[in-house]
């Protein structure tokens, strides 16, 4: 049996990981150039704390965000999702699962608060195996920034920034609170989400373009910090 894990360069992601390093074959990390540039020097730090290389994987026909909205004409439904993170992430990697059917483990790095996440994983995915290092261990998304500070890792800029997760900049599932954070941090992003709006003819925040959004509207919580307690012990080695 084959243990992967699929490393989204987040902190709880890079946790999960060191946690069961000693069971992990290879460890796969799918870019976009949507990416903070600081995600790559957090991924070269989390490859020698796991001890074992980080695979780069990237889609040979996407590279971003936008191009793969306009090559769909469509932003995203809750029935289907975001077509980025298909095209992006899932098809990336599609072949590879196929090959391995029936001898595949995969580790995620869900945390505890996302339960029902990965029992949906778990539904959709029946082929494989699956492990969930943080919610086995009862560890929230601010546990596992305790663990990561205690590594003496710098968690990627995107924490810093006051995001809860490092996705791609001007990340098509962010809200009203988020997309007017993004104005602020990168407002030529901003503007440019709102062009692919109108061109596509879909908003991204249901019931309003962005370029007709209020700067007060919408909220946006503060950074993770989480304070260094008993899980910082774990991880100090």
């Amino acid at each position: 049996m084959l243990t992967v894990s699929y490393f989204s360069a987040g902190v709880s992601s890079a946790v999960a990981t060191k946690l069961v390093i000693d069971q992990i074959d290879r460890i796969f990390y799918t870019h976009i150039d949507d990416q903070h540039p600081d995600t790559m020097r957090f991924v070269k730090d989390c490859e020698i704390w796991f001890g074992k290389p980080i695979e780069v994987w990237q889609s040979p026909y996407f590279k971003t965000v936008d191009a793969v909205c306009r090559y769909r004409k469509f932003l995203k439904n809750r029935n289907s999702g975001a077509p980025c993170t298909e095209k992006l992430k899932r098809d990336v990697r599609k072949q590879f699962e196929y090959e391995q059917r029936g001898n595949l483990r995969i580790m995620w790095g869900m945390d505890y608060t996302e339960v029902d996440r990965a029992e949906r994983i778990k539904v959709y995915m029946p082929d494989y195996e699956h492990i969930f290092p943080l919610i086995d261990r009862h560890l929230s998304k601010e546990n596992a920034h305790e663990i990561m500070r205690a590594s003496g890792i710098k968690r990627p800029a995107m924490y810093d920034l006051g995001y809860h997760n490092n996705n791609c900049i001007g990340c098509i599932k962010g809200g009203m609170g988020y997309f007017n954070h993004i104005r602020i941090d990168w407002p030529e992003v901003f503007v440019s989400r709102a062009k692919l709006e109108r061109d596509i003819g879909f908003s991204i925040i249901e019931g309003v373009f962005l370029d007709e959004l209020d700067p007060d509207r919408g909220r946006h919580a503060s950074p993770i910090v989480g304070d260094c307690g008993i899980l910082c012990e774990i991880m100090a080695l």
